[in-house]
C-alpha cells in the first residue's frame, strides 16, 4: 500500500499533516483487508450453497432409484435433469452404449429433430468426436470449448 502526495511549492509537509495520511494508510490497510475476508466469505458461501445443490441432486437422483427399483427411464430422466440444470446446461441426453452403437434413453429440452435423428439410426461416433472418445477411452471427456474442439477435427 502506497500513497503519494505532492504539492507545487517546496515546503514540507506537517507533523499533523503526515500523521493524517499516515492514518488514512491505515484504514486502507484494513478496507482492503476487509474486502478480502468479506470475497473469501462469499466464495465460501457459494461453494456450500453449490455442494448442497450438488447434494440434493443426488439424495431426488436415490429416492428414484429406491422408488423405482425395476425401472430405470426414471432414473435416467432424474439424473440428466438434474445434470442440466446444475451444469447450467440448454440440454443433455443419456445414451446407452449397446457394443454397436449408442442408444438414446432419456432427453431433456433436446431440439426435437435431434431425437428424431437418433431414435431413427443407430448412434455410431466417429473415434475423433467427443462421444467416440468417451467410448474408445471408456472414461468422461470435457470439452471446454466445444466450438475450438470442432475447428481442430475440420
Amino acid at each position: 500500500m502506497a500513497i503519494h502526495i505532492y504539492r507545487q511549492e517546496v515546503r514540507p509537509f506537517t507533523g499533523r499533516q503526515i500523521t493524517l495520511v499516515q492514518n488514512f494508510a491505515a484504514q486502507a490497510v484494513i478496507a482492503i483487508e476487509n474486502t478480502r475476508l468479506l470475497n473469501e466469505l462469499r466464495q465460501r458461501t457459494t461453494d456450500l450453497a453449490a455442494s448442497l445443490e450438488q447434494q440434493t441432486a443426488m439424495s431426488d437422483v436415490l429416492n428414484i432409484i429406491s422408488s423405482s427399483p425395476s425401472d430405470l427411464q426414471p432414473v435416467f430422466d432424474a439424473i440428466l435433469q438434474n445434470a442440466v440444470r446444475i451444469c447450467d446446461a440448454k440440454f443433455g441426453n443419456v445414451y446407452r452404449w449397446d457394443g454397436d452403437a449408442l442408444i438414446l434413453v432419456a432427453t431433456h429440452n433436446t431440439p426435437p429433430t435431434v431425437i428424431e435423428l437418433r431414435r431413427r439410426s443407430p448412434f455410431r461416433p466417429q473415434p475423433n468426436v467427443p462421444l467416440g472418445r468417451i467410448i474408445t477411452a471408456k472414461t468422461p471427456v470435457h470439452i471446454a470449448d466445444v466450438t475450438a474442439e470442432q475447428a481442430c477435427l475440420s
